[in-house]
């Protein structure tokens, strides 16, 4: 059986690394038999000794110990930050190994130029964990849906805004009570920005987007709002729209270009996009015969994610002696600036400013009436590009919001 059984190293054995070892130990049956054979773990890296583990005997200080052992074949990148994981990685691949990875900053950052090294050296990089947790859609764009052509990429991406923007709005609490709230339950870090902010979410759509456009979409270029700015008073607003507020990714194909954005969205009740509440993640992808699909699960979490990291494995041992080819080249995207977007905003002002507004945007706005809250003119634009809405914003002496809309 022995020689039946392919090597595997993880390095890093924080949350997601001990999950992955986890998901080997529990489903081996099942893993062997998708795998065509037993796979082992050989060596966990990480500067933590481990004493009482199941596996400390598996515990390694120094990565030359696991990239000169020509018995492993594949490794799980699972530590997270740029360095020392990017030069783990090029070494592996150098090496002849396989490398599968959870890490999403990494991906989005120098992904692109991974694959092709990989290709390089008839091996396989494969990163299915770096985006949406568990749910399979790496895979499903990589291999099911690769004779489509894919036009738009839309998903909620964060799991800790989601939590934070469904939890305003059944509970009408202000955004600084459900973060502490989000934290306190371990679903937000002690310095959100990342997720707030929209980061996170636009490092996931970089990585979507690479895949659609076959390119290196850098995610420095994506125009990135997060949620600081939402309030209580604007769920209020979207529920007399029948609508909820999602921070939406997407990116888009259309006869002005490919373009891509991070930004807080009012998304109509009956889009299945407004229903996801909470930790969860759903991705919609538009291809021109299959239409509308949308993919849903756990976004994060240690077993989803160790789970996705499992799956990139078995596909390596499957293919060995093969490379995986991966929809992605290191050469730049070009993104069209969002400018040319259409689309309808929300727009709060103050009671005294209603006849400017009428004046900026025109009378054909639609007001949005809600009892509870006074002293504000609340409208919907029609639709308008970004370029003139930013123009028109320009235009009124203060607004106290806006938000567009899907």
């Amino acid at each position: 059986m022995e020689d039946n059984m392919a090597k595997v190293a993880v390095l890093g054995y924080g949350t997601v690394g001990s999950g992955v070892v986890e998901v080997l130990d529990t489903n081996a049956a099942e893993v062997s038999k998708s795998a065509g054979e037993a796979l082992e773990v050989k060596y966990i890296l990480d500067l933590r000794d481990f004493p009482g583990d199941k596996h400390e005997a598996q515990v390694v200080h120094d990565i030359d110990v696991i990239l000169n052992d020509p018995e492993v074949e594949v490794i799980c990148e699972t530590m997270g930050g740029i360095e020392p994981a990017l030069t783990f990685e090029k070494r592996a691949l150098e090496a002849g190994k396989s490398v599968c990875t959870s890490n999403k900053e990494l991906v989005a950052a120098h992904g692109p130029e991974l694959v092709e090294l990989a290709e390089k050296n008839n091996v396989s990089y494969l990163f299915e964990a770096s985006v949406g947790g568990g749910i399979p859609l790496l895979r499903s764009l990589n291999d099911s849906l690769k004779h489509e052509k894919v036009d738009s990429i839309t998903g909620i991406l964060n799991g800790t805004t989601n939590y934070i923007l469904t939890k305003m709005d059944k509970e009408g609490a202000a955004f600084e009570t459900v973060l502490k709230k989000a934290q306190e339950k371990g679903y937000a870090e002690r310095n959100p920005e990342a997720d707030v902010e929209g980061y996170d979410a636009c490092r996931k759509i970089a990585i979507l987007a690479s895949l659609m456009s076959g390119k290196h979409v850098h995610y420095e270029d994506i125009y990135t709002e997060g949620i600081t700015k939402i309030n209580i008073h604007d769920f209020e607003y979207a529920r007399a729209l029948n609508m909820s507020i999602k921070l939406l990714a997407m990116c888009k194909k259309n006869e002005n270009g490919f373009f891509t954005m991070v930004a807080p969205f009012l998304v109509p009740y009956e889009n299945p996009l407004a229903s996801v509440n909470g930790v969860f993640n759903a991705i919609s992808i538009h291809g021109n015969m299959l239409g509308d699909v949308m993919f849903y699960g756990k976004g994060a979490g240690k077993n989803a994610t160790a789970s996705a990291v499992v799956a990139d494995v078995i596909d390596i041992v499957k293919h060995k002696g093969k490379h995986i080819e991966i929809n992605m080249k290191a050469e730049k995207a070009v993104l069209s600036p969002k400018d040319n977007a259409v689309r309808n905003f929300f727009v709060r002002v103050s009671d005294d400013l209603e006849e400017q507004a009428r004046e900026v945007f025109g009378n054909g706005v639609e007001v949005v009436k809600r009892n509870s809250i006074h002293g504000e003119f609340a409208f919907v634009t029609e639709p308008i590009s970004e370029k003139d809405f930013e123009e028109k914003l320009w235009k009124m002496d203060s607004v106290k919001g806006y938000i567009r809309l899907y």
